[in-house]
């Protein structure tokens, strides 16, 4: 039963604190709370890395940054627990009428429990975790066998009390951000090669002979990339590609400008690629050692997934896909 109370300023914290992609997942529940409460205010926690993330989704009020990544590996610092109690201080001191947990793990959970509002997540048969059930005041059965986005959305919808429907929105807004110090002049491809494991790597020949063809249709190959092995991997790359550009050191607020302006998004298994996909970029997601069903790319009709586990999926493959999702 779907719930109408737009004279109610509701205020809802939402805890999703990582990875890059599990927060973009995350943020057509944002878009979905605003459709049918436009008077709530939406906080939401998030893993410091990640606080531009929820910052480019208009309905999110206030991006409340955490570091459990970083205290987990200094858990006896001094420095540690005054961060967590500061952390404490500032959920407990808003008052929440809700507060949704879309990660369902014990951290998430735990963080949570600083709120004032009405504790909610998944129930213990569709939690990552089950133990983190414990921490919640109302949990909901959403099944595990759906995209992550589809999860998220159902959740906060049995939460509040609205029905989940239609093609999910990310809302982001990208920023303007200029980049004519380095960028192509025509029109570019963003070629995402880097990834968090080297088993889900796609060839660098197979970059390169992808990134031969955009060259001989008129498109710009652009490589981003975040470490020192990347930008190595980067020059490799583009030294065999006409025209192909390596870009300086990007913030995540530049990369979304980059990603928002490509004609299309080609990607391994990595955030980024999910990052493309929310801006409503055509994109090709690259698969080689995950299964893309559940949480892989996930847009309708601009989004295609090629691979699977142990499936790379060849150069053609992927230029198939690109004609069919764009006028490649």
């Amino acid at each position: 039963m779907s719930c109408y109370f737009d004279s109610q300023n509701l205020r809802i914290l939402l805890v999703k604190t990582s990875s890059l992609g599990d927060v973009l997942h995350n943020m057509p529940v944002a878009t979905d709370i605003m459709r049918h409460f436009p008077n709530a205010k939406i906080d939401w926690v998030v893993e410091e890395s990640f606080v531009s993330l929820p910052r480019l989704h208009p309905a999110v009020r206030k991006v409340i940054p955490v570091a459990v990544r970083r205290w987990r590996n200094k858990l006896f610092k001094t420095d540690t627990w005054r961060e967590i109690f500061a952390l404490r201080n500032t959920i407990g001191s808003q008052h929440y009428d809700y507060a949704i947990d879309t990660q369902g793990l014990i951290k998430s959970a735990l963080l949570m429990r600083f709120s004032s509002g009405l504790r909610c997540g998944f129930d213990k048969n569709s939690a990552r975790e089950p133990s983190s059930v414990n921490f919640y005041q109302r949990t909901f059965s959403v099944a595990k066998e759906q995209h992550a986005v589809e999860r998220n959305r159902q959740l906060a919808a049995q939460a509040l009390g609205y029905r989940a429907e239609g093609k999910p929105v990310y809302g982001i807004c990208v920023p303007a951000i200029s980049h004519t110090a380095w960028h192509a002049a025509k029109p570019y491809v963003v070629l995402l090669h880097a990834t968090s494991r080297t088993d889900k790597l796609w060839s660098e020949s197979n970059w390169i002979a992808l990134g031969c063809y955009l060259s001989t249709i008129g498109l710009a190959c652009i490589l981003p990339w975040g470490s020192k092995v990347e930008h190595m991997r980067s020059i490799r790359i583009s030294n065999s590609i006409s025209g192909a550009v390596i870009p300086p050191p990007l913030s995540l607020d530049e990369i979304s400008s980059l990603l928002g302006g490509a004609e299309a998004v080609i990607g391994v298994d990595t955030g980024l690629a999910h990052l493309a996909t929310a801006l409503g970029v055509s994109t090709v997601g690259i698969y080689t050692a995950t299964d893309p069903t559940l949480t892989g790319l996930y847009a309708g009709k601009s989004a295609v997934n090629l691979g699977n586990i142990g499936q790379s999926p060849e150069v053609s493959d992927v230029i198939d896909a690109l004609k069919r999702i764009t006028a490649c």
